[in-house]
This record gives C-alpha cells, sequence and structure tokens, in this order.
C-alpha cells in the first residue's frame, strides 16, 4: 500500500532586517466543541520502551501527557484507553490486550495523569481492536461528537488493518473522527495505514520523532492554542 501524498504550499512573505522582541502572553485557548467526548488511546507496547534522543519514548510521551491533560478544563469528558500493556498467554490473548483505564467523563484529568504511572509497557500493538472495543464500549451511551486521539509508535501486528477498519466504520458511523499521531514510525506500509485511519474519518494525521513535535501534535488535535503577544520594532 503506498504512502498517501499531502502537498503542502509554502508562502514566504517578504522580511525587513530588524530587531523584534515576542511577549508570550501565557493565555491557553481550548477550542474543542463543547459537547465533544474526547478518548486517548495510548500505545503501551514493547517498543516504547526504545530510547529516543537520550530519553525513552515512554518517558517522552507521559512527560507530554502531564504537560497537555492539565490545559483540558475540567468539564470536558475525556478518557484513557491504553494497549500492549501486558504480554498476554498466547498470541491471541496478545493480541487483545487493551483496557479502558480512565472512563470518558467530566474532571477526570487527575485520574488520567495518577493511572498511568501504574502500567508499564510489555506487548503487542493491537490497535484495529483496541479502535473496536473504544467505539463499541467506551463511547456507549454517549451522544454528540466523539474523538479518538490515537498515539503509536508503531504500526497494527495483530493481522488487522486499522484503515479497513475505519473504511467500514465510516459507513455506519459519522460521529466519530481518529486522530492519529504515529510517533516515530518509519515504516510506509504502517504509515499509509495509520494516515488512512485518520483521514477516513475526517480526523488529523500527524508525524512526530521528537518530543517538541508530539507535543506540538496532541496541542494541534485538542486544538489548545496560546495567545502571544508580539511587538516588532523594525529599521
Amino acid at each position: 500500500m503506498k504512502r498517501l501524498l499531502i502537498l503542502l504550499m509554502l508562502i514566504a512573505l517578504p522580511c525587513h532586517a530588524g530587531s523584534y522582541t515576542v511577549h508570550d502572553s501565557s493565555d491557553t485557548n481550548f477550542a474543542a466543541q463543547p459537547d465533544e467526548k474526547i478518548l486517548f488511546i495510548l500505545d503501551f507496547s514493547n517498543s516504547m520502551t526504545e530510547y529516543l534522543h537520550g530519553q525513552s519514548k515512554l518517558d517522552m510521551m507521559l512527560e507530554t501527557m502531564r504537560k497537555i491533560i492539565p490545559q483540558i478544563p475540567a468539564g470536558t469528558a475525556i478518557g484513557l484507553r491504553v494497549y500492549g500493556h501486558r504480554m498476554g498467554f498466547s498470541a491471541f490473548d496478545a493480541c487483545r490486550a487493551t483496557a479502558l483505564i480512565s472512563p470518558i467523563s467530566k474532571n477526570s484529568g487527575g485520574n488520567i495523569l495518577y493511572s498511568l504511572n501504574d502500567i508499564k509497557p510489555r506487548g503487542m500493538t493491537p490497535i484495529t481492536y483496541s479502535l473496536k472495543q473504544a467505539v463499541k464500549n467506551d463511547f456507549l451511551g454517549f451522544t454528540g461528537k466523539k474523538h479518538i486521539i490515537l498515539l503509536t509508535d508503531g504500526g497494527e501486528n495483530c493481522d488487522e488493518s486499522p484503515c479497513t477498519y475505519a473504511m467500514e466504520l465510516i459507513k455506519v458511523r459519522k460521529d466519530i473522527k481518529i486522530d492519529v499521531i504515529a510517533f516515530n514510525i518509519k515504516d510506509e506500509d504502517d504509515l499509509a495505514q495509520l494516515e488512512c485511519t485518520s483521514l477516513v474519518t475526517s480526523g488529523k494525521f500527524y508525524t512526530a520523532n521528537t518530543a517538541a513535535e508530539l507535543a506540538n501534535s496532541l496541542n494541534n488535535s485538542l486544538d489548545i492554542k496560546k495567545d502571544v503577544e508580539a511587538k516588532i520594532f523594525l529599521h
């Protein structure tokens, strides 16, 4: 499966020589829809123990979540599902290793952060099964828009296709979008599958290879923006 191609057009603006100063007002805007339910699905497969830029990918993810979660207003309904957090007694069992750690609810940010402290990367990457469980169970009883943010450092390795599942999903559900953050993934087929999963559900697709890129991806997915007040002095 060939990688989907997205063309980005860059517009160069003329800039005059001079000095400038920028002041960050530190005001944070959260622009999610008021009735939107948000579910994080995080990768705790064994590969998250690998090091990237002198730090484990797990620690990079956890540190980023600790920064992002407090920026989400307490009145926003959010939840957490993980996968790969156990090995399983067989390959079949390992490919069912997903769990809802914190049900979707308001004022749940603290519980999500607390729960993350006890989860260790161990197993495989059952992305499709995790998405199926999220759609079938985690959003049960909720109305309005539903937003999944999937963060993974690898492609599906349980003989399923998240892209195929997403294409079947949109035939019967129009209320769910899936944003995908591909964290340090190089395999073109894996990237294509994940990109398809997001785009067919009208979600966003991001690639991240550093802690800063990971934070930017989550900020953009959640539509969190900081107001910046700039003062520019030109000669």
